[in-house]
């Protein structure tokens, strides 16, 4: 398999591409700029997957994508998780965030791999980007906060709550922000040892949970450190795989 990189910082192309010379990938070239790669694709034969960081010195990648027709797969490397709802609009079957473990690279190399096998290939990926996009576990969420946007990451995430049939995160620095996923989406993307769905309206993480008493009905309330909004009730059909989810 060929692959072509698209990277502006020097050591880290050149550490991707040892990675992937030792997983038998051959690296055919390694470009630093939009408008260099926008030269190398309009006189070459196009390999079969791209790995690209998006910010470039010169411009995003997306940039590329908007003057040459790509029918290769792409992978996005970078350290910024905020283009990762942008990156999927493209054809792509993986978004690694950097530094990139060996583990992480070899996954990818082998989904790549097992989609050039699948007929009506552009069809396919599509709905399997889909599926990626709804059920990998996700490390941070993406807020805006009127025309700034912020990164939050799982750490700094106290609860998951809905209120006015809206779902907020909650941090840590006592501030709630309106997101895009119902809980009962939320319940298939976050990590299952860190986060708990304790109740309809909430999801809370474990390191938060500041006390645990006896509620009436068999239930449990939970005290959570940086938010008092609201009570938390561990519903009674939940206690059973609450108290095991604490273990």
């Amino acid at each position: 398999m060929k692959a072509l990189i698209i990277e502006d910082e020097i050591p880290s192309s050149r550490r991707l591409a040892r990675k992937l010379n030792e997983a038998e990938v051959e690296v055919v070239a390694e470009l630093s700029s939009v408008n260099g790669a926008i030269s190398w694709l309009r006189k070459n034969e196009h390999p079969a997957v791209f790995f690209v960081d998006i910010k470039l010195g010169d411009g995003l990648i997306f940039d590329i994508f908007k003057e040459v027709e790509i029918s290769s797969y792409i992978v996005f490397t970078t350290a910024y998780d905020m283009y990762a709802l942008q990156a999927f609009n493209y054809k792509s079957i993986a978004y690694l965030l950097k530094p990139i473990t060996s583990e992480k690279l070899q996954e990818t190399i082998a989904k790549v791999q097992s989609f050039q096998s699948i007929p009506n290939q552009l069809e396919e990926i599509q709905q399997l980007v889909h599926y990626a996009k709804e059920t990998t576990s996700k490390e941070s969420f993406v807020v805006k906060i009127g025309r700034k946007i912020k990164i939050i990451k799982l750490e700094e995430i106290v609860c998951f709550y809905s209120e006015h049939n809206t779902t907020f995160i909650h941090t840590k620095n006592d501030q709630s922000f309106p997101i895009d996923y119902s809980l009962s989406h939320l319940e298939t993307v976050l990590p299952i040892t860190t986060f708990n769905r304790v109740n309809r309206k909430f999801i809370v993480h474990k390191s938060y949970i500041q006390d645990i008493v006896s509620y009436t009905n068999s239930r449990l309330q939970i005290k959570l450190h940086h938010f008092n909004e609201q009570e938390i009730i561990v519903s009674r059909e939940r206690v059973k795989d609450f108290k095991n989810w604490l273990n």
